[in-house]
């Protein structure tokens, strides 16, 4: 069996890690590989829903706010989506029962699907609803980090939702155009070192039995509806590996890579939602950390709701700096860049392009913010693993262990390395960019200098609102 899938159009060597670790793909081809770990992690959310419905309404002692707020975000945006990629929405319990409503069972063999099996609208085919679901859970971000009834009704209603699209509508409609949370996995995978693709395109061409679409007696075709033959970037996969149990050709590889190998690849068509995608996640990353952290007690008080009327002045704030004044920076950036470039783009062509440098700031911003975070409130996990309801129970002897912030004097450094690690990042992107569209790079740096102030502007406000 080859272990080096062959060259990419830019001529990067991948490392096949199923080739050379055939455990390890006897145990993904398993058909009990996915729902196994589902079912491990459906557990802790149950309990985090029964938690914040029937446990103590204080936030720092609630399962609920700790284990998904704290530990689950912290571990999804330190560990899993950097290093990972998609591979929370391998294991993610929320669509799980959908799905399995779908299949008529969890782990037993290939059935056909239950479900009406409607077509999602094709106007509705991209980012928008995902877009505007994390906007949602931004704006009262606040309440429901701190309000367990309120951070259960939200896990309970995605999972309702995802119940009910998948009765619906084919397959995991809901995964890959509505879910707010798989939205922003899907845009930060891109910068991964880990992929799923094909092996030989060609050999995908030439085998007329699809049965990574059709699916087979090994496998379901494909849940997230892609064609793995012509897959390219891990934003339009979902890394559920039914392709791997069903190509009987065995063209579907497991890469490591390159980090940042997707970013930079032309963009598909006219479509901006990738591109406010990447600037709605960067934003809130700076809004976050200036609402909780800040010397603004006025704002943060009106982002906890503790007054109508302060909180749609904060909502107003933040939905013009979110969708119309970051977006009109990036724009002006682009457009002066543009007037000085030869490439030929049009200026929501660049925009669009540009907007994958973007990614590596925003993925570094939200590291960075998660890292202090749970810095500052990981010690909270002990007592509440102890006592999840706040019923005075004393599971494991730590009900007692009060709050203590861990690395308080240095996590503004670490902070600060890794917003400074994806500053760089960032633009090493918007000069592969502009490289690709004028290779003799004579107007590279005028195209790119624009783009490289605006982030080093939104870096500088996060070293500001970090370090003080």
């Amino acid at each position: 069996m080859k272990t080096m899938s062959r060259e990419s159009p830019t001529d990067e060597k991948r490392f096949d890690v199923l080739g050379r670790m055939p455990r390890l793909r006897r145990m993904v081809l398993s058909r009990a590989f996915q729902p196994v770990l589902m079912l491990l992690l459906l557990a802790p959310f149950a309990l985090a829903v029964t938690a914040g419905l029937l446990g103590t309404s204080a936030g720092n002692r609630n399962f609920g706010i700790v284990f998904v707020w704290i530990v689950w975000w912290a571990l999804l945006m330190v560990l899993l989506v950097p290093g990972l990629g998609r591979f929370w929405c391998t294991v993610c319990p929320i669509p799980a029962p959908g799905e399995w409503i779908q299949r008529r069972g969890i782990i037993g063999g290939v059935a056909k699907l239950r479900t009406l099996g409607l077509r999602w609208p094709r106007r509705l085919r991209n980012m928008w609803l995902q877009n505007a679901g994390f906007l949602m859970l931004a704006l009262f971000s606040t309440i429901i980090l701190t309000r367990p009834s309120v951070s259960a009704a939200v896990i309970v209603g995605l999972t309702g939702t995802a119940v009910g699209m998948s009765l619906l509508f084919e397959k995991r409609t809901f995964c890959k155009y509505v879910c707010p949370i798989g939205g922003f996995i899907g845009l930060y995978s891109m910068v991964a070192p880990v992929e799923l693709r094909v092996r030989d395109a060609q050999v995908c061409v030439d085998h007329r039995s699809k049965d990574c679409i059709t699916g087979n007696e090994n496998g379901y075709g494909c849940p997230w509806m892609v064609y793995p033959g012509k897959l390219d970037r891990n934003l339009d996969c979902g890394f559920c590996t039914e392709c791997l149990k069903t190509c009987t050709m065995d063209n579907v590889v497991v890469n490591l890579r390159r980090p940042g190998t997707d970013l930079g690849k032309p963009v598909r068509g006219k479509r901006i939602d990738e591109a406010f995608k990447a600037l709605i996640m960067l934003t809130c990353s700076i809004i976050y950390p200036a609402v909780l952290f800040g010397p603004w007690a006025t704002v943060k008080a009106w982002a906890g709701i503790e007054s109508l009327g302060g909180w749609l002045i904060y909502a107003a704030g933040f939905l013009a700096v979110t969708l119309v004044v970051m977006p009109g920076l990036f724009w002006l950036a682009v457009s002066r860049g543009q007037k000085r470039s030869c490439s030929g783009l049009t200026i929501r062509q660049a925009f669009n392009e540009y907007a994958h440098a973007l990614i590596p700031l925003g993925l570094a911003s939200w590291i960075a913010f998660s890292v202090g975070f749970a810095l500052t409130n990981g010690s909270y996990a002990l007592a509440a693993i102890s006592d999840p309801l706040g019923w005075g129970w004393n599971l494991f002897g730590t009900r007692e262990a009060g709050w203590t912030p861990y690395l308080s004097s240095t996590a503004p450094g670490i902070q600060a390395v890794i917003l400074l690690c994806g500053l760089i990042f960032s633009v090493r992107t918007s000069l592969r960019v502009g490289f690709r569209h004028d290779p003799s790079g004579a107007t590279t740096m005028q195209a790119t200098s624009p783009v490289a102030v605006f982030l080093l502007a939104c870096t500088l406000a996060l070293l500001w609102l970090y370090l003080g």
